[in-house]
């Protein structure tokens, strides 16, 4: 039953993707027949706009690549350069082009092939080298491949268009305008179609919207065969096409960036094994906690909590089993502690939990609480903690004394412990004389 759903499935996604490319090519055969004329200087900024955006996705995919070394992401900075400075550069001739009269305007832009042409096969290049190619952790190997890789690509594409006899041309008869768009287009769907599988295992969100944008792409080249002139319904729509496509990509790559800075901060603040709040924000909240009691004259507490017995988990069941000990009493400090309360990792097996506005009578209900809490847990092997607290009243102590008294109280704690511990032993060892 499940595999007739996935094969209906698949067949319902295949009618829709035939359905909605025969309804984009009847699309673009409407614009065909719209009697409409652009204005030269409004195609000029949509290049010059196109040549920005790929210039500001190339840097900001080289700081990318500083922080993670993503050979495809180096591959394609640079391919975004060359189709940008191909841009810039056809931008400086195109106005004269467009504005010399109908004769001027029969003809394709080599440019727009070029660099258009160029963009899909180093798409398609960075996705076969990210495959085949071993990855390498040395930056300078790196960029090497990835030049390699765009100057050949540059190379044999500009060799193709301007070495070849054959020239773009216009066939406003036909029923393809400008056949030689099919072929980017083509170039375009096979990128596509691998950015696709490459996001099914990746799922990010520059990958998903390099897809959408991807198929902008080839819808830009599919309407761009139904032009008879460049300043008509279907080259300007193919221009926008190209231009909201580079403006896609661009939007995937900062959104990317926001989460991976979120990453990072989120690194730079907790604990990566408990994910409680690392050493550096406990101390930033107990100084922003004795700054407020000093305004409010109300105190807060510090709880210090030590695992028991970690060394000999570890002995006993192994590093993982300790590991796992270390996230029990984490998890624990979590639940019972209130939205308001910072707990962190304060070292190896210490933890400690700020308490805002807590005296000293509901600071040892916390800790009595976070006991029983530990003492009812049923997972093997049994842990406990010594804890030691202590209470700031906004009497001028600074954050190292309130550490300093907490840590004292803990280690009291466990030398009471320990000698309850030996006791009971030479009390079970000692016969009854009675």
């Amino acid at each position: 039953m499940l595999k007739q759903i996935r094969v209906w499935c698949w067949r319902l996604r295949w009618s829709l993707a035939i359905l909605g490319a025969a309804g984009f090519l009847l699309l673009s055969a409407y614009l065909r027949q719209i009697p409409f004329d652009s204005e030269p200087i409004l195609l000029s900024y949509l290049q010059i706009v196109g040549s920005l955006l790929c210039f500001t996705y190339a840097a900001n995919a080289l700081v990318r690549f500083r922080g993670t070394h993503d050979r495809l992401t180096l591959i394609l900075a640079f391919g975004f350069v060359l189709t940008g400075a191909i841009d810039t550069a056809a931008t400086f001739s195109s106005y004269y082009t467009l504005t010399s009269g109908a004769s001027g305007q029969l003809h394709v832009p080599l440019a727009w092939m070029v660099s258009r042409t160029l963009l899909a096969l180093v798409l398609i290049a960075g996705l076969v080298v990210e495959r085949r190619v071993p990855t390498s952790r040395d930056p300078a190997r790196e960029i090497a491949i990835a030049l390699l890789v765009v100057v050949g690509v540059a190379y044999m594409t500009s060799a193709a268009y301007f070495g070849s006899p054959l020239e773009p041309s216009m066939h406003p008869r036909s029923l393809l305008s400008r056949p030689g768009d099919l072929l980017p287009a083509i170039l375009f769907g096979i990128a596509a179609i691998g950015f696709t599988r490459r996001s099914r295992s990746r799922g990010s969100s520059i990958d998903r919207t390099f897809c959408v944008a991807l198929w902008m792409n080839v819808a830009c080249h599919i309407v761009a065969t139904q032009s008879e002139r460049l300043l008509d319904a279907p080259f300007t729509a193919a221009q926008l096409l190209k231009v909201g496509s580079y403006a896609l990509v661009l939007g995937g790559a900062l959104l990317d960036n926001a989460r991976l800075f979120e990453q990072v901060r989120q690194l730079a603040v907790t604990d990566s094994l408990t994910g409680l709040s690392n050493y550096r924000t406990l101390i930033n909240v107990m100084e922003s906690e004795v700054q407020r009691s000093r305004r409010t004259g109300r105190p807060f507490a510090l709880l210090l909590f030590d695992l028991d017995g970690l060394k000999t988990i570890n002995d006993q069941y192994g590093h993982l089993t300790g590991s796992r000990a270390i996230c029990r009493l984490a998890n624990c400090l979590r639940i019972q502690s209130r939205a308001m309360d910072t707990a962190a990792r304060y070292g190896g097996d210490e933890f400690a939990v700020v308490l805002p506005e807590a005296r000293e009578e509901e600071t040892q209900r916390v800790a009595m609480r976070i006991r029983e809490t530990l003492a009812a847990d049923n997972e093997e092997p049994p842990i406990s903690a010594s804890i030691g607290t202590s209470v700031y009243h906004g009497e001028g102590e600074r954050v190292e004394k309130l550490l300093k008294d907490a840590d004292h109280n803990l280690y009291e704690e466990k030398a009471k412990r320990k000698v309850n511990r030996v006791t009971d032993n030479s009390r079970r060892k000692t016969p009854n004389k009675s």
